[in-house]
């Protein structure tokens, strides 16, 4: 815990150098064990939103997408691993919410690997997204406070091509299940990107976080197509680059300038630290 107030500390002194005292949203990414232990200690979740309330920042989506050099290998949905970090996700970030907040959002990665998913693991993936739609459920009916979970799709997973995601995701609990969408990536992946999330949204699943990876990207156009309709496609925009914390701010800065000049800013517009 120590660590990442640490962490914390340094991300906030260089967003404020960019944007101020006023309110930030942020998203964090968590990985197992640290997940596990918040889950598991109402202390530390209290000290948690404390030392976030201390400086200002506000968190409404926790990512629990594996991240290279992390966790290796990091679980896939066919293995308990995966479901129990989820559901300790919602467990943490429903008490991290902003007091005026009654929803929030986690990101999780793909089912897992196209080569490696047969029969077998397709079963238990089957059998851990339902566990998963249920815990959520039962943490709402709790707590009063809905968390939504996107898997991301990307290349060489179950969870690549639109045809693919809507095959993959066609039974699960589309209230509390849906995709997140690294838009650099659907850009660079997919031959039609407007038709690919529309394919997605046809069949009834929402993106429920829209990724920006790589500012340097044309990902205003798909932007905008997600936020067009008559309603909103996405709630969520987060900005997650690589690089130092002086890098994120600048690219932070110049995606919201992107917005702001669009007339797309979103109501919240998180960063991952």
């Amino acid at each position: 815990m120590t660590t990442a107030v640490e962490r914390l500390d340094a991300a906030n002194s260089v967003l404020r150098g960019h944007f101020g005292t006023g309110a930030l949203t942020v998203a964090l990414r968590l990985p197992l064990r640290l997940a596990a232990a918040l889950a598991e200690q109402g202390r530390a979740r209290t000290r948690l939103r404390n030392e976030l309330d201390a400086r200002g920042l506000e968190v409404v989506t926790l990512s629990g997408a594996p991240e290279g050099g992390g966790e290796h290998p990091a679980p896939d949905w066919s293995e308990p691993a995966r479901l129990r970090h989820t559901l300790d996700l919602a467990r943490i970030l429903v008490d991290l919410l902003p007091a005026e907040e009654v929803r929030g959002a986690l990101v999780t990665g793909g089912l897992g690997r196209d080569g490696e998913w047969d029969e077998a693991r397709q079963r238990d993936g089957a059998r851990h997204l339902s566990r998963l739609s249920g815990g959520l459920a039962d943490l709402a009916w709790r707590v009063g406070r809905a968390v939504r979970a996107g898997f991301q799709p990307g290349p060489g997973r179950i969870l690549d091509s639109p045809e693919q995601t809507v095959a993959a995701l066609s039974r699960v609990d589309k209230d509390r299940l849906g995709i997140c969408l690294d838009l650099p990536t659907v850009l660079r992946d997919w031959p039609a990107p407007e038709a690919g999330i529309d394919r997605l949204t046809d069949a009834g699943l929402s993106v429920i976080t829209a990724r920006i990876t790589d500012p340097s990207a044309a990902w205003q156009p798909v932007l905008r197509h997600l936020l067009a309709a008559d309603t909103a496609r996405t709630e969520y925009v987060d900005v997650d680059v690589p690089g130092s914390d002086e890098q994120r701010g600048e690219a932070l800065a110049y995606v919201l300038g992107e917005l702001t000049g669009l007339g797309l800013v979103p109501e919240q517009e998180p960063c991952v630290f």
